[in-house]
């Protein structure tokens, strides 16, 4: 069974950009998105600072944030990355499969990618990861460099939104016409 201890707060300050984007949005009447809590069970509670120090997740969660833009399904996963190259290990198959779903039922599903190193945020589309993934599965790299993607989908801080994914779906939605 998999567990959690505070390796589990990598990403926070990610997480803490893109819910302060979302508030943006949601005040600006533009979308409704929110945080999907990963279900845990704790095993070890520091009792000094009543923090949770180990536990196990319930179950696999599928993405971390879910929502409507303007009337559109949404549901995404944020990512970090370190390098320019990004391991597919990072994501998991029942999230390929939970994201495909949900676009097959006319949602929009995308990752949201901190290229750390670089200080950039990345809007990766569901169909690009995909081609990835199947990559992956027919024996090819189980990564994805920085050069192999699109630079039009990366998302420049503006007006107070640390991470303007709505950018991102525009231009995804545009591609889908």
């Amino acid at each position: 069974m998999a567990t959690w201890n505070s390796r589990g707060l990598r990403g926070s300050a990610l997480e803490e950009y893109i819910n302060r984007t979302n508030e943006k949005y949601l005040e600006n009447h533009l979308a409704l998105i929110q945080k999907i809590p990963t279900p845990i069970t704790p095993i070890t509670i520091d009792k000094e600072s009543r923090h949770i120090t180990l536990a196990y997740f319930d179950q696999k969660s599928t993405v971390d944030y879910i929502g409507a833009v303007q009337g559109i399904p949404v549901c995404f996963d944020a990512k970090e990355c370190h390098t320019d190259t990004f391991p597919l290990a990072n994501i998991h198959e029942h999230q390929v499969k939970f994201m495909e779903s949900f676009e097959e039922q006319g949602g929009i599903a995308f990752f949201l990618i901190s290229y750390t190193g670089r200080e950039e945020f990345y809007y990766l589309q569901f169909s690009v990861l995909k081609k990835f993934w199947e990559r992956k599965e027919q024996g090819g790299r189980k990564s994805f460099r920085y050069e192999e993607l699109d630079p039009s989908f990366i998302l420049h801080t503006k007006g107070g939104l640390l991470v303007p994914y709505l950018d991102g779906i525009q231009k995804d939605l545009e591609r889908r016409d």
